[in-house]
């Protein structure tokens, strides 16, 4: 049922029930699955009000009075000038228009004023974490020093010394002169216990780290889910910005001024996408030739650069640049032709055209300077600027703000996301570039129209360019391209008003360009702009007669038909005769208020360009116009236009020139000749008919006069709300561009509808469930149009701005309007579920009212008119039904922040803030949010597995609605609707197919809910546990003692507050929620799924970590309250023990056996069969010497909690221990039962281990993302198949936002984004990463540990009292001791020795009567701490070294145990550490001399002198190590010199037994694993032989003898005679390994290293001496076990197994020192080549002495040492192979027995007389020599000396009968293998019968055979190889039958040449064959001649 439960069943088996505090506190059970009924807040409030001075305590209780504000932002207008037309000329609905875009922001519950210190707001991110670490001290670890090796100790000769130990006098005068380390000051007084732990404590206290969760890596952002980011003010669209300024513009003659004009295209798209920039770079003094009009021209036409916004960047924008001249007489072709044939260079010899030239221009400038004709173009292509230009490098300092953005940039990511099918161009950033154009096409007559361009520019981006081929006109263009500023100096808006800033009004100005987007733009309009574009584009005068060839067009925008109202607009004559092609483009402002009578007039002229005898400039040819208002919206778009041939008559301006009005004559009998079209730009008009439809009908409305006309319709005060029902519901036709865009105007009105239901004709209409409808469909619409943009939790981000800043209150009705009270009853919308009793009152916000009264008095009218809009929002959805109701479900959020934020303005204008909770709001509206909660959460627990995502949304927008009510509502209704939540999910749990998920839902919830920037406060966090009726406990003890926790009342109830108990789960209800979902999770049966595990224990961090980031809660007695509220994590901890990860598992100090098993913890445990480790640990067996009184967890598979998982949890446990109050902590130790208190100190035994520090190599060495994926890749897998996490896009999209990569790919596990270790991000780190993580982890480490010693100090302090306490202790100085070896920093070292020192002398029999293993534990840590580099850490450990001996000396005046137990730690120190130094352990020792010295205390007694003795026996042991340090590098040597160690023991078992460990060890590092085994063998041996000594066991091995079937070499084992040892003697054979079970244990070792070496017969061997002892002790699990083992064993010896490879080395040359001329054989691992050995030895002692002065001797021929350089080292190398003789071969068959147990090795060298190695047959002799070592071979080293030698030599007959039985052998073996191997077969018959075979059996018998030889000795010989001839031809017979029946059809061939080739060998052999030596034969009795 829940950890209580489950702590009660554990008190019960130990029998500590009745006194259990843990059962007191439970009053009623309530299960952990259900949530208890929270203490109602406000009352408690009211009742406890607490009695405290203001500060920071007080303020931990009440929420701060200014809580919620309601803040009005001033809107920030970009511009001077404000660019909103005067109120006076407005009619309402611009009016309305305008006051949306200027009124102020109002922010109301999301700027709640402490809002910034939630997580929501300021998450704990790794940026914050690292902002929070500045300053750090350094911390000193031994593992970082780096201990400087000199080069010569390298260099120094390999030899060993004669002697094994240095003598005692050199020793003695060493030490003598060595220097000692300061001493510590005080040491030797006697003080107070008290006194002593008094200043302990202060010390440590002493500059501390306040902030332990700063210091870990930051929560993992996956989880964040309670993340918000405050929306962006809502601003002006404006997309990527670039800068083009016009720099100069030169052609090759200058004659006539030439314009400009700048434009964007997008050739893919087809279309213009900025209006023109208009540029003049003409000189003054050609400008001079056009006559200028009055006055100076305004100074916005002097502008020269431009700004261009590009919202979607394409590869097809090109800047279009058309140039234009002066109109002039001819074609355009003709105009051009001085450009293009005229060079500047031949300027003076074309004076005179040039001349002529200028005089025309001037003439055509006077007379025509108005008019303009096209000339030349260009373009430039974007994208080839931005390329080139290449992007530009950020520097780092710039990618903050890149990756914040500005609110532009965002929504520019955005947009380009959206398009993010185009390859992706960017021109945000890219080097500035200043380009020359120097080609500009002619502008062909015929080719003027945009679709002309659009084909051009096309080809332009193709390499065959038509436009190559035209003519180009050369001039030189300089244009300057480049990114546009953030806020530019000297800039006009489209409309022309300044930007801020404009500090001068004089400077030449920049213009903005207004961007026409290529695909719409998604935002709502901010700003007011009203304008519109005209293009004419063609004129179709065909069916005219008579000339018109410059055809101009005047385009005016008149008000009426005066035309002196006219804002006139240029016109532009089109050089082309029947159809004039216009380019042009016209821009207006339009007015705020259009009328009917507003039109655009064009008028036609016919211009004449030569002046003619009294003919007109202009003639008119032909007028049309264009109304822009039609049926009340604007007219936009393509038009074409019937043209008149006269002036149109008066009121024409109202119709449209289609109407044929009587008596006008028009072009082309009224056909449309005219084409123009017409585009707005504007804020005002929506151009959407069903917006226009819903606004024109809501100021009908608000103006109130009926009848009125709209379009073909009018309407009645009957028929308007029909109409306005309609357009309502038609909103949902409108656009997405113009819903969005006018989507505040839109919403305001919905909402305005829904709180003052409009008056028809005096009577109320209630519209509100049609708006509220139109609204959610409204959302929903904009939510899908722009699902690419969602936010966080799936949030739209311009209708999050708009509810956070737009929104506000619907004003008042306006005063005096006539108002029918309608008496609605709000029944009649409810569902029947809802049987609410006060159905009967009216929607209004009056609760007092019943029924309406009779006479609609003043009050009743006021209250009718409006409703609160929070009221009837909650009302509508309670209400809604199916479809409605779904869509708003899908939007929940956008409705929850819309009622929270209209309850803040509602309580803000009411003034309702100060009000208490509970008067605040009617009980009617309370029953609708419980109401709507509740339907809510259903929604979630039933839909969880069909719409995840869905869910997921609604889940987190239900949270952050009940966060935002915590600062509205009754707090205690707002936890009641809390635990509703909890009530519906937990219904429908059991039923659940997929209960994760929904418990993951709830955990999100929670962690919404808790972040809540006073949840400490919501917590109660002050008062204790208590019934809420008592009062609260009295301030004064409280604040006395700094504890709230001190009076003894109390006392009873400390185990509550410990506990998930009834009253602590009421009182600090959300605290209890997050405690209990992590205790639930921990449930040993709970669905463990592991994304759960992080996600609960992420949520308790991420709480933990805001707090400590928290300013408000800094101070000591605020943080223990803030803890108070944690306390109960201990016990769920506790509980949770085995399923944590075991950190300790790959952790060398555990046991002591580690020691055995190598260097600083790489050795691989799994080596050791777990219960054989906690045997030796020391943990209870039956008869093991004594019990402990709690066992160990049991070990544990590895923990069902992740690595990461137990480690966050772990710091959030050391959090809780560091804030808590000391008093309460001590209170609960002393409550706890034995058992508990142990797995608490096993837990802190895990926290050490869990925070140690890894060094920084480590940090160098792995990128923290390789090892945080393996550890996590276990839980992504198990989510990817639960499924539990749906699709998630939400957090693709979360994470796409808060990423630090930008808006780039977004995956779902964005794992190098969750922290193992800060900033994991990046794989290759700088240097000043490592620097900053090696600081942060060290001072994680050192805090970690000091949070546990204080801990322990508390513990030890409660012991006192217990009743179990040496086991305790035991436990205390356990961890205390892993805390000495978890590579500990200098600072915690200090204050854990003088902990220990403590501990020591307050139990003294502890260490020194109890148990041995402790003791040697300590030993071993102080004197591997005595060693260190760091003189601090040396200083205290020699003192706690020399305290040790004080101590155990003053208990029985000689310290044995301690000498013993500190000279084994030294051997085995030596033996294993890597990093050990000597010369600093000697510093030590000298420290503990002079102490000794020092100490007056005992000058009397032999203390000084046996302190003398050891430390003198130590520095020998030093001595030896040292030479030990020179071979480090030398594998055997190394060996051999612990072997002489070790040999030097022979007569101190306790230490040879360590040496022999140590070797083990090093043999295990290096994969001598048989080597390894037999160390083990020889200890066991060893331990038997002691053990025999001393008791006489029938089922104990006798001593070595028992231990020959292992190895012949362990006699050598044998105890000395008793005289020399007396086994029984303190501090002798005393170790924990001289008992039955360190026996069984390291013969258990021994087995396992046989098994990895693959020797698995000597693994029975082995085994055999154990069954007697398991036997003997009946334990049949083992004895199972180990039949386990055994039957593996025998199962693998069929396998194919390699032992080694054998060497014999011989060592020439006095450089050697005491190797010279000694031989050794060596074993190497199994095929082992003769290059590698003698490679790396050569490579060895090259290193060693010098390059060239190492020589390997090739041959193997003895050596004459006289012929040798003795200057040089020379190695002989030879390759050996066991022998044996002939006897010996019938007991060894198998190949194990061939390949162990070997003494004997041979190896042949060929020569010949002369000297030579090979010669001719008759001349081939060959040596054999045999080799003996000293023992047998595998040993516990891997190489041995030789000790005899002998040689024989063979004649080269013998040589050759050899050579022909190994044939024969090969030929028998090759027929008679099963199964049979055909390739083989042939290979070994072509040896034999080939006949190319060199030397081969035909050329051996014709030499030896051809004659009987002449020596009688050779007879035997000549005639056994004849026997052999005969012998190998019967063989070849056999294997050539064979092969026939083998072969296939292919090799017949083959086969009867091998028979012939055999035939041929019989043949020659048979007459050599036939000849005997007839003295051989002769018989050697008469025989008899009959039988």
């Amino acid at each position: 049922q829940g950890s209580l439960e489950r702590q009660a069943l554990i008190c019960g088996e130990v029998g500590f029930a009745e006194s259990s505090p843990m059962l007191t506190s439970l009053s009623p059970q309530v299960p952990l699955t259900e949530v208890v009924e929270p203490v109602d807040f406000e009352e408690y409030l009211a009742a406890h009000p607490p009695e405290l001075e203001p500060g920071p305590l007080r303020d931990l209780v009440e929420f701060p009075a200014d809580d919620v504000e309601v803040v009005r932002e001033p809107r920030e207008c970009r511009t001077l000038e404000p660019g909103v037309p005067d109120e006076g000329k407005l009619d309402a609905r611009v009016r309305d228009t305008v006051q949306v875009y200027t009124e102020d922001w109002v922010v109301a519950p999301h700027a709640r004023r402490y809002q910034q210190l939630s997580t929501m707001y300021s998450p704990n991110t790794a940026e914050r974490q690292r902002q929070r670490r500045k300053g750090l001290p350094r911390q000193v670890f031994e593992l970082d020093e780096v201990a400087e090796e000199p080069e010569e100790l390298k260099r120094r000769s390999a030899s060993l010394d004669d002697t094994p130990r240095g003598s005692w006098a050199s020793s003695v005068f060493d030490l003598k002169n060595s220097v000692a380390d300061p001493l510590l000051p005080g040491l030797l007084e006697h003080t107070a216990m008290e006194e002593l732990d008094r200043s302990n404590e202060e010390l440590r206290k002493e500059n501390r780290h306040p902030e332990l969760l700063a210091l870990f890596p930051a929560p993992d952002e996956d989880e964040a889910v309670e993340r918000c980011s405050m929306p962006e003010i809502p601003r002006e669209h404006f997309g990527q910005r670039i800068l083009v300024k016009c720099l100069s513009l030169k052609f090759e003659i200058e004659i006539e001024p030439i314009f400009g004009t700048l434009a964007l295209y997008d050739s893919k798209e087809k279309r213009k996408i900025s209006e023109n920039f208009y540029f003049d770079l003409n000189s003054e003094q050609v400008k001079g030739l056009l006559r200028a009009p009055s006055g100076h021209p305004a100074i916005s036409t002097l502008a020269r650069s431009a700004i261009f916004s590009i919202t979607y960047p394409s590869p097809d924008i090109f800047l279009v640049i058309k140039l234009e001249k002066v109109l002039q007489q001819g074609d355009i072709s003709d105009c051009c032709e001085p450009y293009m044939v005229m060079k500047e260079t031949d300027a003076a010899k074309n004076k005179e055209k040039l001349e002529k030239l200028r005089g025309t221009a001037e003439q055509f400038c006077s007379r025509l300077g108005r008019y303009r004709m096209p000339f030349a173009w260009t373009a430039i292509h974007l994208l080839n600027i931005v390329s080139t230009a290449g992007s530009l490098e950020h520097d780092p300092t710039d990618a903050e703000s890149e990756r914040r953005g500005t609110w532009n940039e965002r929504k520019r990511r955005m947009l380009e996301r959206m398009s993010a099918g185009e390859e992706l161009c960017s021109f945000a950033s890219f080097r500035p570039a200043t380009l020359t154009v120097t080609n500009f096409f002619k502008q062909e007559g015929d080719r003027l129209s945009a679709e002309d361009l659009y084909k051009f520019l096309a080809d332009m981006r193709r390499p065959t360019s038509l436009l190559r081929r035209l003519r180009p006109i050369t001039a030189q263009l300089k244009v300057d391209i480049s990114p546009a500023p953030e806020s530019p100096h000297y800039c006009l808006t489209p409309e022309l008003l300044h930007v801020k800033p404009y500090p001068d009004p004089r400077v030449r100005p920049t213009k903005e360009i207004l961007e026409f987007p290529a695909r719409e733009v998604y935002v709502p309009h901010t700003t007011y702009r009203n304008l519109l574009y005209v293009y004419p584009q063609s004129l179709n005068f065909s069916s005219r007669q008579g000339s018109m060839r410059n055809i101009a067009v005047k385009v005016q925008f008149l008000a009426g038909e005066d035309p002196s109202q006219a804002l006139p607009v240029s016109a532009s004559p089109s050089p082309s005769p029947e159809c004039p092609e216009f380019y042009e483009e016209f821009k207006l402002q339009l007015p705020p208020a259009l009328t009917d009578n507003h039109h655009l007039l064009f008028t036609f002229f016919h211009v004449s360009c030569q002046p003619k005898q009294n003919a007109p400039l202009e003639t008119p040819v032909g007028y049309t116009w264009v109304p822009l208002l039609q049926h009340g919206r604007l007219r936009t778009g393509p038009l074409c236009l019937p043209v008149s041939v006269e002036k149109p008559p008066p009121s024409y301006s109202v119709l449209t020139p289609d109407v044929q009005l009587p008596g006008m004559k028009w072009v082309d009998n009224h056909k449309g000749v005219f084409h123009v079209e017409l585009l707005a730009v504007s804020s005002v008009h929506t151009q959407d008919p069903a917006l226009d439809k819903f606004f024109t009908l809501g100021h009908v409305l608000e103006e109130g006069h009926f009848p009125v006309r709209l379009r073909d319709t009018v309407l009645t005060e009957g028929s308007v709300e029909g109409e306005l029902r309609a357009s309502v519901a038609g909103l949902r036709g409108a656009g997405l561009g113009p819903l969005l865009a006018h989507c505040h105007r839109v919403l305001d009105k919905l909402l305005l509808l829904i709180a003052r239901p409009p008056v028809i004709g005096g009577q109320i209409v209630n519209l509100g469930r049609a708006a509220f409808e139109a609204m959610a469909i409204m959302v929903n619409q904009i939510h899908r149009g722009l699902e690419a943009s969602q936010g966080q939790h799936g949030h739209n981000p311009l209708l999050a701005a708009y509810v956070h800043f737009a929104f506000r209150l619907p004003a008042e009705t306006p005063p005096g309007a006539a108002i029918q009270c309608a008496t609605l009853s709000r029944a009649t919308g409810r569902p029947a579920t809802l049987s609410l009793s006060r159905s009967k009152s009216i929607s209004n916000s009056n609760p007092d009212l019943a029924t309406a009264p009779g006479s609609p008095d003043d009050e009743v009218q006021k209250i009718l008119g409006s409703k609160l809009l929070h009221e009837e929002l909650a009302l509508q959805w309670v209400v809604s039904t199916s479809t409605v109701r779904e869509a708003v479900i899908r939007q929940a959020w956008f409705f929850f922040r819309l009622v929270g934020k209209s309850m803040a303005l509602h309580l803000h204008q009411a003034e309702k803030l100060e009000a208490p909770r509970r008067l605040r709001f009617p009980s009617r509206f309370v029953d609708d949010v419980a109401a709507l909660v509740g339907a809510v959460s259903i929604e979630i627990a039933s839909r969880y597995q069909k719409d995840v995502e869905l869910v997921e949304r609604l889940n987190s927008s239900l949270a952050f609605f009940l966060n935002d009510l915590l600062s509205l509502m009754d707090r205690g209704f707002v936890f009641s609707l809390i635990r509703l939540y909890y009530k519906q999910i937990g219904n429908r749990l059991p039923s659940a197919q997929n209960p994760p998920a929904l418990v993951a839902l709830r955990v999100d919830f929670l962690r919404i809910v808790c972040s809540h920037e006073h949840y400490v406060s919501l917590n109660l966090p002050w008062h204790s546990l208590s019934p809420p009726a008592s009062p609260s406990p009295s301030v004064s003890s409280a604040t006395s003692q700094g504890s709230a926790f001190s009076s003894p009342a109390q006392d009873q109830r400390v185990a509550g507050m410990f506990e998930l108990s009834v009253p602590y789960r009421r009182q600090h209800f959300l605290a209890g929620l997050v405690l209990t979902e992590l205790a639930l999770i921990l449930e040993p049966d709970a669905e463990g799924v592991f994304f759960l595990h992080k996600k609960v224990i992420s949520t308790l961090h991420n709480l933990l970590c805001s707090h400590d980031a928290d300013a408000r809660y800094t101070t000591t007695p605020v943080r223990a309250h803030v803890a108070q509220l944690y306390l109960p994590l201990l016990s769920i901890v506790l509980d949770a023990l085995p399923q944590l990860y075991d950190f300790t598992e790959n952790h060398s100090q555990r046991g002591r056996l580690v020691t055995v098993l190598g260097d600083e913890g790489d050795g691989d445990s799994s080596t050791i069969s777990q219960s054989v480790a906690m045997a030796i640990a020391g943990s209870p067996l039956p008869h093991a010497h004594r019990a402990s009184p709690f066992p160990l967890p049991p070990p544990r598979p590895g923990g069902t909690l992740s690595a990461e998982a137990s480690r966050t949890l772990l710091a959030c446990l050391l959090w809780v221990l560091k804030n808590g109050d000391a008093g309460a902590l001590q209170s609960w130790c002393a409550e706890l039962p034995p058992l508990h208190l142990g797995r608490l100190l096993d837990l802190l035994y895990l926290c050490v281990a869990c925070f140690e520090y890894k060094g920084r190599k480590a940090f160098e060495r792995i990128s923290s993302l390789a090892f945080k994926r393996s550890l996590d890749m276990k839980a992504r897998l198990e989510e990817a198949i639960l499924g539990t996490v749906g699709a998630r896009q939400e957090m693709v999209r979360r994470s796409r936002e808060r990423s630090p990569l930008g808006g780039q790919e977004s995956v779902r596990w964005r794992k190098n984004l969750a922290h193992w270790r800060p900033n994991s991000d990046k794989v290759d780190k700088s240097r000043e990463e490592v620097e900053q993580e090696v600081l942060v982890e060290g001072n994680l480490a050192t805090e970690a540990n000091l949070v546990v010693l204080d801990m322990l100090e508390i513990i030890v302090q409660t012991v006192l009292l217990a009743e179990a306490k040496e086991s305790m202790l035991d436990g205390v100085l356990r961890v205390l001791l892993h805390g000495m070896a978890c590579t500990p920093s200098a600072l915690f070292l200090q204050h854990c020795f003088a902990s220990q020192r403590a501990l020591v002398s307050k139990f003294p029999e502890m260490l020194f009567e109890e148990d041995t293993e402790l003791c040697a534990d300590l030993c071993l840590r102080l004197l591997g701490h005595c060693s260190s580099r760091v003189a601090a850490i040396r200083a205290h450990a020699s003192a706690s070294l020399y305290l040790l001996m004080r101590q155990n000396f003053e208990i029985g005046h000689n310290f044995a145990r301690v000498k013993m137990q500190v000279t084994m730690s030294l051997s085995s120190l030596v033996g294993t550490s890597s990093n050990f130094s000597e010369e600093h352990l000697r510093r030590s020792l000298k420290t503990i001399l002079t102490y000794a010295e020092e100490d007056a205390g005992l000058q009397d007694s032999s203390f000084s002198e046996q302190v003398q003795d050891l430390v003198f026996n130590l520095h020998m042991i030093l001595t030896d190590t040292v030479k030990m340090k020179e071979h480090q590098e030398d594998p055997e040597m190394l060996i051999d010199l612990m072997y002489r160690i070790a040999k030097g023991y022979q007569n101190s078992p306790d230490l040879r037994l360590t040496w022999l460990q140590n070797m083990a060890a090093k043999h295990s590092s290096q994969g001598n694993h048989a080597e390894a085994a037999q160390c083990m063998v020889h200890a066991a041996a060893l331990v038997a032989e002691y053990l025999s000594m001393l008791e006489d066991s029938r089922h104990l091995p006798v001593g070595c003898v028992s231990f020959q079937g292992i190895s012949s070499n362990v006699l050598e084992e044998s105890a000395v005679s008793d005289d020399v040892l007396s086994p029984d003697e303190e501090g002798i054979c005393s170790g924990k390994f001289f008992t039955e079970l360190g026996l069984v244990g390291l013969l258990e070792q021994a087995a396992a290293f046989f098994t990895m070496g693959g020797l698995y017969e000597a693994v029975n061997q082995v085994y055999k001496i154990l069954i007697p002892i398991h036997e003997a002790n009946r334990e049949f699990k083992k004895l199972a076990a180990l039949h386990g083992k055994l039957q593996d064993a025998f199962g693998k010896i069929s396998s194919q197994r390699m032992f080694g490879t054998y060497f014999r080395v011989g060592f020439y040359g006095s450089k050697f020192g005491d190797l010279d001329e000694q031989e050794f054989v060596y074993k190497e691992p199994s095929i082992t080549k003769l290059a590698e050995i003698s490679h790396r030895l050569e490579e060895f002692y090259a290193e060693r002495f010098g390059d060239d002065l190492v020589e390997i001797i090739k041959d193997s021929n003895p050596v004459d040492k006289g012929k040798l350089d003795p200057n040089k080292a020379y190695i002989q190398l030879t390759y050996v192979e066991p022998f044996f003789d002939t006897y010996e071969l019938k007991e060894r068959v198998t190949y194990f027995e061939k390949n162990y147990g070997l003494r004997t090795f041979l190896f042949c060298t060929p020569f010949t007389q002369d000297g030579r190695a090979h010669g001719e047959l008759h001349e081939q002799h060959k040596r054999k020599t045999l080799l003996t070592t000293s023992h047998a071979f595998p040993y516990i080293r891997t190489r041995l000396p030789v000790v005899h030698k002998e040689e024989v030599i063979l004649t080269p007959i013998e040589v050759a009968i050899e050579d022909m039985q190994k044939k024969m052998q090969e030929l028998a073996f090759a027929t008679h293998q099963d199964p049979a191997d055909a390739k083989m077969l042939q290979m070994v018959l072509q040896g034999c019968v080939g006949t190319t075979v060199n030397q081969g059996p035909l050329e051996v018998a014709q030499v030896f055979l051809a004659e009987i030889p002449d020596d009688p000795r050779l007879y035997r010989h000549h005639n056994k190889l004849r026997l052999c001839f005969r012998d190998f031809t019967k063989r070849c017979e056999d294997a050539l039958r064979k092969n026939k029946s083998l072969i296939g059809p292919d090799q017949r061939e083959y086969h009867r040449e091998l028979e012939r080739n055999y035939l041929r060998l019989r043949e020659s052999l048979h007459p050599l064959l036939s000849r005997r030596i007839p003295q051989l034969y002769a018989p050697l009795v008469p025989r008899s001649t009959h039988r």
